[in-house]
């Protein structure tokens, strides 16, 4: 009785599970859920990589010199020396303004500065005569050949000279300065370089009347060159001054050119949770231009 009861509860499984490979339905879904054949088919685990790692960030490339070189003074400009592109030095003249004006103040200043030198020399060479004369009077007046009032008259004579030399001197040291300040003058009609760079834009003409504090250049420095982006706050202690990142830019996304971290921002920006970073280029640089858009990417520390 007993196998009767199990041969049939059987032919009821079999019949079961026929009818479900006939759905084509049921066992194929058993088959997907099972775990076992999910780590048959992945025989390696998939890499696990950490968020510090992960983390990219975007900034543009920078250089610590750019600056817009302005008029120091009014004036028409007359002369044009550097145009876009231009390399440029250090102190190198890039345009001039019309000094034809202030050139001949200078010259006149320069005139009048030598004449009170001339007078400055009369003067004291007329003091030590004087000087002379009162010296003999003391003499003779010791000597009792003249009258008091006669040593008393050098005497005065020689004092009013060197006041009157005094007076000279101040004379000579104001002309001196007004000259000083006409070669200053002379000098802002020259537009130089502050800095060794290249000349990025150019913003006046020939024959421009330009006012002072006007731009007239544009000029950058072309290197270093580097990278400033933000990192956020939960990464302050993993980034340290001497680390590398990656800079990528959109051409050269399989070769990332290599930056080390030169700065850290002290403080965190409270509105952004994040903290500013500075990055030097090293390394070959090829064609990386001041302004341009990258992503930096943490990669291992040394």
């Amino acid at each position: 009785m007993a196998k009767l009861l199990a041969q049939i509860l059987l032919t009821a499984v079999l019949g079961c599970a026929l009818s479900a490979c006939n759905d084509g339905k049921t066992l194929a879904i058993a088959v997907a859920a099972s775990p076992a054949s999910s780590a048959q088919e992945s025989s390696t685990p998939p890499k696990v990589v950490s968020k510090e790692e992960a983390f990219v960030a975007s900034g543009p490339i920078i250089v610590e010199h750019q600056v817009d070189v302005a008029a120091q003074r009014d004036g028409v400009l007359s002369q044009i020396h550097a145009d876009v592109g231009t390399l440029v030095k250090e102190g190198q003249i890039l345009a001039r303004l019309d000094d034809l004006q202030i050139t001949a103040d200078l010259e006149a200043a320069r005139a009048k500065t030598r004449s009170t030198e001339a007078d400055l020399h009369n003067w004291e060479s007329e003091a030590k005569v004087l000087q002379s004369d009162y010296e003999r009077a003391r003499k003779m007046w010791d000597a009792e050949l003249i009258t008091k009032e006669q040593l008393e008259h050098a005497q005065f004579k020689a004092e009013s000279d060197k006041w009157e030399i005094k007076r000279v001197q101040e004379l000579l040291v104001n002309n001196q300065r007004m000259e000083r300040s006409l070669e200053l003058e002379v000098e802002k009609t020259q537009i130089r370089a502050p800095f060794s760079g290249i000349v990025a834009r150019r913003y006046i003409r020939v024959g421009q009347q330009v006012s002072k504090g006007d731009r007239m250049f544009w000029v950058t420095a072309s290197a270093p060159l580097r990278v400033k982006f933000t990192l956020p706050e939960r990464l302050l202690g993993k980034v340290r001054t001497g680390h590398f990142v990656e800079v990528i830019t959109p051409d050269n996304a399989g070769t990332p050119f290599q930056a080390r971290v030169i700065e850290i921002s002290p403080v965190v920006d409270p509105a952004s949770g994040t903290i500013e970073v500075l990055a030097q280029l090293v390394g070959p640089t090829r064609d990386l231009r001041p302004g341009m858009a990258t992503h930096i990417r943490l990669v291992s520390t040394p």
